[in-house]
């Protein structure tokens, strides 16, 4: 959805974007309460040491009701331009296929893959279909959790320091490495997480404050399009995050080297694939 404007009763007026749909529904331009809008991180959103949503998503959950959506009733009574908006196509949503196959008698707007992480004020996430591993905090947007699409994976944290220092690890040459050596073409899921050896966040230890530190001033700097001093903090953080794992100069440098090469041998694969 696009959010045009807010309105004096407190509503806000909103269009549904119907451009490259899968379905062709009717656009509509209606006043909704704002209660039950988040907004959306789709994957084109990302980029390294950046997750800024450029559309509003309707979800009709709550942290509360989890992967169950707000019953019907309790629906109709405290969010009823909701309830109006989201009745007028309900043939198209109780004709979707995820809705036939796992949600027969829950209400017909319920969504999938909705859980409490959904709600989790701070995320880090990445592109599910990348030739890199490309990660970002998605922080709190307008006071309301981000919540990604279908293209990204997350990772719920419990705080906004957790959020960068994992950000920051997993955006170090050492991760990166090991990730482009490991996952299956170009397709990250989150267990990509369970092959790595990544120490938990320690808020008594200054490294890992420093990493959190690091992704924050990354983010900053990516925002104001500062890319020599991203690059700066990068390399900060490419030698702290070898201390975690006790890597040498040497060995970082080596690391360095043949993730360049792996990027190149990628890039000439897409290359010769393209002129076929």
């Amino acid at each position: 959805m696009e959010v045009l404007r807010q309105l004096p009763d407190g509503k806000v007026l909103v269009r549904n974007l119907t451009e490259g749909a899968k379905r062709k529904v009717e656009e509509v331009i209606v006043s909704v309460e704002p209660d039950l809008l988040y907004p959306l991180l789709r994957g084109r959103d990302v980029r390294r040491w950046q997750a800024k949503p450029s559309v509003w998503i309707l979800v009709p959950h709550t942290v509360e009701t989890g992967w169950q959506a707000i019953c019907e009733e309790q629906m109709q009574k405290e969010y009823p331009k909701t309830w109006s908006y989201l009745h007028r196509f309900r043939k198209v949503l109780l004709s979707r296929p995820a809705y036939r196959l796992l949600r027969l008698g829950h209400p017909f707007y319920i969504l999938k893959d909705i859980s409490t992480y959904t709600f989790a004020p701070w995320k880090v996430v990445w592109r599910y279909v990348a030739s890199d591993f490309i990660v970002s905090v998605a922080s709190p947007t307008e006071g309301k959790p981000v919540v990604p699409n279908e293209k990204l994976m997350l990772v719920a944290c419990r705080s906004e320091a957790e959020a960068h220092y994992l950000c920051a690890v997993l955006n170090s040459l050492p991760v990166r490495f090991a990730v482009r050596s490991f996952f299956v073409e170009t397709q990250i899921a989150p267990h990509v997480l369970e092959r790595l050896r990544l120490p938990r966040f320690n808020p008594r230890t200054s490294v890992h404050r420093r990493l959190a530190e690091l992704s924050m001033r990354a983010h900053e700097a990516m925002a104001s399009g500062l890319t020599e001093r991203v690059a700066a903090i990068e390399a900060e953080i490419d030698r702290l995050a070898a201390r975690l794992w006790g890597l040498t100069d040497e060995e970082l440098k080596a690391i360095q080297v043949n993730l360049q090469l792996l990027e190149t041998s990628s890039k000439s694969d897409d290359t010769s694939a393209s002129d076929e």
